[in-house]
């Protein structure tokens, strides 16, 4: 990869010089060690936020150096973690760094018996309650979607496989399945032939397993799978049509319904096939400028979010796939002194008229952006002006997410020496087939 820039990490964010302007309290709140969670933190303190998170062990946020305070976030009770978080913080803006995140957040606003100061905070956050069944749930948000005027695919709710068998009948190959409460691509398969689908359905509907939950405790050190298997919560699943195009996405940044500053983007380069994105190039879409627009305002959130397209690759129109109701790898990009997200957010945070510099330019259209870790490895990928999001000045911060936690432990080691072992075998194994046939 020819890396032309770099995002300067170390970017100030020159906040209003005003005596009146109050230092905002921002809480982060992440279950999954997400590498872009001490990236956010990072943006915050350099607008002049002061930042707290509520997280689980050995989180990448340890490794910056404006380390901020941290609280313990439980898989065993989740709801109680955040409240004495929310409690102990009173923050001006709580940010959640994951899908688990929200769910907890959405469920701890409805509890009863919940201060009214707890519930305003979450609501300022992520916009009101009511608003949550629908960015929650994939089927939800795309039926009010289609109901904006916004290209969606042809699209299933599927509850039983008598649902599975009525689309089956109207909707030819290829689908696309996903389950709601996934995520990074984990619920999401193409079907390609009639035979997989009625095996993807039940994979994909049934409740985490104990086995699934026992290997994301030992081996990726997630505790929160054995929680959800305990609960056995089947997952509602939608089929989507199959549209063949580019995939792309937007990070938005709104305030009670009015969007703040949005970065629009196609996807270059994918982890996996159906996973989260590794290289980025922004884009001007009125399509998905639009879309985010119009959703924001439909729903009244505030905070961020993230909107997932696929551009199709005859007619050019954008679908709208899935929405994504918290920050994205996107949402920490500053592209220049008080260009981004978070300084856009800032100034509707301190109630500062916003400047046209925290919306992104026209002229960085056309220019890619590389995310690390995800993109550490891409050499040759794309060759284009790209911006590496390299967190400069941050060794620490650096190593770990480039070897993240799971992977230091000794148990992890010994079971990805023996997946390799086993794919060598099966690579020598279909060797000495090729030359024997």
């Amino acid at each position: 990869m020819n890396v032309n820039t770099q995002l300067d990490s170390k970017t100030k964010f020159v906040s209003p010089k005003t005596a009146s302007v109050p230092r905002i309290k921002i809480l982060l709140a992440d279950t999954d060690r997400r590498p872009y969670t001490p990236r956010l933190a990072m943006a915050f303190v350099a607008a002049g936020c002061e930042v707290s998170a509520v997280c689980t062990s050995h989180n990448p946020i340890n490794a910056i150096k404006a380390r901020p305070q941290l609280f313990p976030y439980s898989a065993v009770r989740p709801k109680q973690s955040l409240l004495h978080a929310i409690q102990s913080v009173n923050p001006d803006l709580i940010v959640p760094c994951d899908d688990r995140a929200v769910l907890h957040l959405q469920q701890l606003c409805g509890q009863t018996g919940l201060s009214a100061s707890v519930v305003k905070v979450i609501e300022r956050s992520l916009g009101p309650s009511g608003s949550y069944p629908v960015v929650s749930a994939r089927y939800p948000l795309l039926e009010l979607a289609r109901e904006q005027g916004i290209n969606v695919p042809a699209t299933q709710y599927i509850q039983t496989s008598q649902d599975l068998e009525e689309w089956r009948e109207k909707q030819p190959l290829p689908w696309v399945l996903k389950a709601d409460g996934t995520w990074g691509g984990g619920g999401v398969r193409i079907v390609n032939a009639a035979k997989q689908v009625d095996g993807l359905f039940r994979t994909l509907s049934q409740p985490c397993t104990l086995r699934r939950a026992v290997k994301r405790l030992m081996i990726n050190r997630d505790p929160f799978y054995m929680r959800d298997w305990w609960q056995k919560n089947s997952r509602a699943l939608i089929a989507q049509a199959m549209v063949t195009g580019r995939p792309a996405n937007c990070a938005v940044a709104c305030w009670e319904g009015q969007v703040l500053a949005q970065i629009n983007v196609e996807v270059l380069a994918t982890l996996f096939p159906t996973g989260p994105a590794k290289i980025v190039r922004m884009i001007d879409n009125p399509e998905m400028t639009y879309a985010a627009k119009s959703i924001a305002q439909k729903l009244q959130l505030s905070g961020f979010f993230g909107l997932d397209f696929i551009i199709d690759d005859k007619t050019k129109a954008t679908y709208l796939i899935e929405m994504n109701p918290r920050c994205t790898p996107l949402s920490h990009i500053q592209l220049g002194p008080g260009i981004g997200l978070i300084p856009a957010l800032y100034a509707a945070l301190v109630n500062h008229p916003l400047s046209t510099r925290t919306c992104s330019p026209a002229t960085r259209v056309g220019e890619a952006i590389a995310y690390f870790p995800q993109a550490h490895d891409s050499e040759g990928e794309f060759n284009g002006p790209t911006f590496y999001d390299f967190p400069n000045d941050e060794p620490q911060l650096t190593d770990a997410l480039l070897h993240p936690y799971p992977e230091k432990t000794l148990l992890y080691r010994i079971v990805d020496q023996m997946s390799s072992y086993r794919d060598w075998m099966l690579s020598y194994t279909a060797f000495r087939h090729f030359f024997r046939a």
